[in-house]
């Protein structure tokens, strides 16, 4: 009996738990009967279950070990109640920032930051800038080719190179040659570059400039590295602060829910959720964006893609806005309402979809409910209201949106977010494709848009709600822009491009082999 109880106080603190005196014996209690070399696989699961929960703290009483050997009960007999979806808001994203103190994340209210506004203070927008650049400059020191802590065995492969801070350089009175700095690309005068960070801000001679995969626009982040002299960094290559995979942030920061969604913990972590991802092949998520529903053609199309799929239900159907093709005309708001029910009377039509499959709607750059500003709130109610009558499983998601399946993440935004880029882009690549530089930028950016605040509004307060760090496993990123599906590191990128332009093309995405499919409703025979 002693034994067992070690074991479970060890395994829980091995995952940073206290269990409470009551709850020991409780658990105890229950693992008595059960064979010894059995024990110690209930106790992970029931920690697995315990780690899914909304915890308080880290002190685990009587109350929350019932539920997760209750929920541990359900799965053994088949009736597993975990939730495998999780849609989280824009305006729900974990508030967490990194103390480069204690370096590790922590969360605003115990860093004593006030709760977000979307009318905030002044300073705010300066701590947007900050907060990038806390992320990338800790991300960036323990890159291997940083990290002074890795074993230099002086061959030319382990070489490593030392981040220098920009008053670094205006501190000196000598020419500095082999310089590297982390920091903005920003034109306080027009015509002229300059790299700033939070020590100072330093002027950029780009003629001789090598500039490497990505799309360089102002106030993105870059590592410099050249040669400074007489107030002048000398830019020989510019680069993009490299991208971590998001198995080695985990490894670095633990189970932190950096995600978002009801668990306190990341669900990356769970092997239940793991196991029935692996186990569900069937699951699919179908992705269309510009979803024209004023014009005949596109709900002919529609109801030929609801009839394909009518058989075996996807997972989900995501459509993404803009909803009308008349776009700035006056009633958009009385037409939209009376199309989106005229979908919902199709949808309803198809009984297994409409029981089987999520819908989820993503509202775009001319549909109403909001300024142009990021993140944007759902379509109003008034104007969804008809369509959630007839398609009860019909959710309206902020833009950009959040969809947590099982132990993988997805991010969906609606934004022509490579148009605006590559119109920005203070170097235009000559080689390459868009796709794979896009999918660099916003990768080693961790950032959705990677751009001016007057180029592509964002509130203030809610900055961290575009944050892709850790990677997300897919990003959905509804551009106007031909299709494409590109990939850096694990994150996949991928663009529906709009539905009707692109003769009637969709992705498709499945979950449990993480492919993603080019797809297109065909014409009638």
């Amino acid at each position: 009996m002693a034994d067992l109880k070690s074991q479970i106080q060890t395994s829980f603190k091995l995952s940073g738990l206290t269990v409470r005196l009551e709850a020991c014996k409780y658990l105890t209690g229950l693992l008595t009967p059960v064979q010894v070399e059995e024990r110690q696989g209930w106790i992970d699961k029931i920690l697995d279950q315990v780690q899914t929960q909304n915890l308080k703290s880290n002190v685990i009483d009587k109350d929350i070990l019932s539920v997760a050997v209750k929920e541990c009960s359900n799965q053994e007999s088949g009736n597993s109640s975990v939730q495998t979806i999780n849609i989280i808001s824009a305006f729900e994203t974990p508030r967490l920032t990194f103390s480069v103190e204690r370096k590790k994340y922590l969360a605003d209210s115990f860093s004593g930051r006030s709760a977000p506004e979307l009318l905030s203070a002044a300073d705010i927008k300066g701590r947007i800038y900050q907060d990038r650049f806390s992320m990338l400059h800790q991300r960036t020191a323990r890159h291997d080719l940083f990290s002074s802590t890795k074993q230099n065995t002086g061959a030319d492969t382990n070489k490593t190179f030392k981040l220098k801070a920009v008053e670094f350089l205006l501190g000196t009175t000598n020419r500095l040659d082999d310089v590297i700095v982390l920091g903005m690309v920003t034109q306080l005068s027009h015509g002229t570059y300059y790299l700033e960070d939070p020590s100072g801000v330093v002027q950029l001679d780009l003629t001789e400039t090598k500039f490497h995969t990505g799309l360089y626009t102002e106030n993105c982040f870059v590592l410099a590295e050249g040669w400074y002299d007489d107030n002048i960094f000398h830019v020989l290559a510019l680069g993009f602060p490299p991208a971590e995979p998001s198995a080695t942030t985990r490894a670095y920061f633990g189970s932190i829910n950096f995600f978002g969604g009801p668990s306190e913990s990341s669900l990356k972590t769970s092997t239940v959720l793991a196991d029935m991802e692996a186990n569900n092949p069937d699951a699919m998520f179908v992705f269309l964006s510009d979803v024209w529903l004023d014009k005949v053609s596109v709900t002919e199309r529609l109801r030929r893609l609801f009839t394909g799929y009518s058989s075996m239900p996807p997972t989900a159907f995501v459509f993404c806005g803009n909803f009308l093709s008349a776009v700035g005309e006056p009633g958009y708001a009385a037409k939209l309402k009376d199309h989106l029910k005229l979908l919902g009377e199709m949808i309803a039509e198809f009984t297994q979809l409409a029981s089987h499959s999520m819908f989820l709607f993503v509202p775009g750059p001319a549909d109403p409910g909001s300024p142009n500003i990021f993140p944007r709130p759902p379509l109003p109610t008034h104007v969804t209201q008809d369509l959630a009558k007839l398609v009860p499983k019909a959710q309206f998601l902020t833009n950009p949106a959040r969809v947590q399946y099982c132990t993988q993440e997805i991010v969906i935004f609606r934004e022509d977010i490579v148009t605006k880029l590559c119109r920005n882009a203070i170097y235009f690549p000559e080689t390459g494709d868009i796709p794979s530089h896009f999918a660099k930028t916003i990768t080693c950016q961790a950032h959705l848009a990677p751009l001016p605040l007057h180029t592509c509004p964002v509130f203030w307060d809610h900055d961290r709600a575009l944050s892709l760090y850790p990677l997300p496993d897919l990003i959905i990123t509804a551009d106007k822009f031909e299709p494409f599906t590109a990939e850096n590191l694990g994150c996949q990128v991928i663009n529906p491009g709009t539905f009707s332009k692109h003769d009637f093309s969709f992705k498709t995405y499945i979950p449990s082999s993480k492919t993603v499919e080019d797809s297109q409703v065909p014409a009638e025979d």
